[in-house]
This record gives C-alpha cells, sequence and structure tokens, in this order.
C-alpha cells in the first residue's frame, strides 16, 4: 500500500535530520511541497492522500539533492520573493530574506515621489529580484535591469516575462552600458565576500552559489571603490541610491563614498544588527 503524504513527510523528515539539515521539518514540508506543486501548509489539508510512484521518486531525487548539500531553493528553482515569484538557477545567488528588507526601505521612498518618466537601474541585478519587485509595486517606473553575466540577465528576463512586468536589460560591466545617461534611482546588490571570507563560508553557499556574484575581491569592497569613483556622473539631481553591503563594512563603505564627495550617505542594519544596507541622495542643483 502507498503511502501518505504524512508518512513521507514523517520520513523525509527524519532522512534531512540524521544527514545534519538544520530545521529538517521544514525543509521536508517544502521539498514535498514542491514536487507536489502545492504550498506547504496545504500538505496538512491533504495529510492522508497515498502518493504514486512517480510522485515518490520526486521526492527521493530531491532529498537525494538536499542530503547532498544542495541548498532548497535550487531545487525548487524558485522563491517567493517581496510579492513575486522569482525562478533561479545557480548563475544567480538566492534572494535573501535581507534584501527584501532592501526592497521594501526603496518603497517607502518611491511611495513620496512622482514616478511618472522617472528610472531605476538595478545594477548587478542576477536574478532579477529587486527591479522586478519594484516595477510590480510601481508600474510607472522605467525599470533597467543589468549584469555582467549573460547568464545571470537570462535568468532575469524569464522572471520579468514570468511577473508579467515590462523592464530593459543592459549586458556589461557596472556604468558600462549606461553611458551618457543618467538615472533617477540606483539599485545595486554587488558582490561583497572577500577572498578569505569567502573561504570560511558554509559549503551550501560556497559549493553551489556563483563566486562571482559573492566575490567583490581581495578586500570586498572593490565593487563600493568603483561605484562612489562613477555614480556622481550616473545619478540625477536630487536622485537616490541604495546597495546591501556585507557585515561590518558600514564605516569602511561610508568612508569611501565621503571621500569621493558623497556627503549625504548612511548605512543601516538589518534585523539582526548587521550592517547591510546603505543609502545615499545626491542634493539638487539649486
Amino acid at each position: 500500500m502507498s503511502k501518505t503524504i504524512f508518512e513521507i513527510l514523517v520520513l523525509s523528515e527524519k532522512v534531512l535530520k540524521e544527514s545534519g539539515i538544520g530545521r529538517p521539518r521544514r525543509e521536508a514540508e517544502e521539498l514535498i511541497a514542491d514536487v507536489l506543486g502545492k504550498r506547504r501548509l496545504d500538505l496538512y489539508l491533504a495529510y492522508d492522500r497515498p502518493l504514486d510512484e512517480g510522485e515518490l521518486e520526486g521526492i527521493r531525487k530531491a532529498l537525494r539533492r538536499r542530503k547532498e548539500g544542495e541548498p532548497t531553493p535550487y531545487i525548487a528553482g524558485k522563491v517567493e520573493f517581496a510579492g513575486v515569484e522569482i525562478t533561479i538557477s545557480k548563475a544567480v545567488l538566492i534572494p535573501r530574506p535581507e534584501t527584501e528588507i532592501l526592497v521594501e526601505e526603496i518603497a517607502k521612498t518611491l511611495e513620496n515621489r512622482l514616478l511618472e518618466g522617472k528610472v531605476l537601474w538595478d545594477m548587478c541585478t542576477g536574478s532579477g529580484c529587486i527591479g522586478i519587485a519594484l516595477k510590480k509595486r510601481f508600474p510607472e517606473l522605467r525599470v533597467v535591469l543589468s549584469d555582467c553575466s549573460a547568464e545571470a540577465l537570462e535568468v532575469a528576463q524569464a522572471n520579468a516575462k514570468l511577473n508579467g512586468v515590462e523592464v530593459a536589460f543592459r549586458y556589461g560591466d557596472l556604468f558600462v552600458p549606461f553611458k551618457g545617461e543618467q538615472c533617477d534611482f540606483f539599485v545595486a546588490n554587488p558582490p561583497y565576500v572577500s577572498e578569505e571570507e569567502y573561504l570560511g563560508l558554509s559549503p551550501e553557499v560556497r559549493d553551489f552559489e556563483p563566486k562571482t556574484a559573492l566575490v567583490g575581491g581581495a578586500t570586498g569592497v572593490e565593487f563600493y571603490e568603483r561605484i562612489a569613483a562613477s555614480l556622481e556622473d550616473y545619478l540625477s539631481p536630487r536622485g537616490c541610491g541604495w546597495m546591501e553591503i556585507g557585515d561590518k563594512q558600514g564605516e569602511r563603505v561610508s568612508a569611501i563614498f565621503k571621500k569621493a564627495g558623497w556627503g549625504c550617505c548612511r548605512y543601516e542594519p538589518d534585523w539582526a544588527g548587521h550592517d547591510r544596507f546603505f543609502f545615499l541622495e545626491k542634493p539638487s542643483l539649486i
């Protein structure tokens, strides 16, 4: 007799726990729900339904991948992020909850601005999660997603189509594809891990997520130095910028931008109290 959803859930939790996976119950729920095409909590509404062999084999494959350390979002191929569904592959980072906080902070500013004709650049866009979530919320805003990875831009393009938003795409390194243009709002989540820090990352991050999207260089702040040196020419008067930064990088990134002449800038922590967000504003010419 075929096992039920609940029986497989219990067995899957046991397998993941024995493999040292944290939050084994939650992980088992997410894996099974994805295979069955259900929401996680809906599993308990059909807990006594028997599973057929095809469903069981799908769950076995997902469990094997998770036991080998592959993060659940890569196995599922998608995540929920700031009100939109984002597909992912190993060409892009997994969107983090901390980045959802950044989206909410940006939204607070955009809600108080006239956005008709205004442009937002989402640089180092990866999966496109930030720019797409903001375009979904503020459809009158013109959004451009850029990245130096062609593979990442393919993922971002698929996500824009999935969420029914019209955004533009640019391929190239930082400001190179924007020569002669300006934006009103600038967002970037660049690589900010140092080479040394990379070696200490958990295997789930180091062995599965793209290194080029994680490592900023020997010190980890190289991308901020490059952005600080060029952003003045590309951000319009009264323009605003937001960036995600690494833990304990707040003072260093602030010093970089102040040295480049940015007086209106500050950094703030995430929910855990770690340096995470950097904000700047360009004064009006009047």
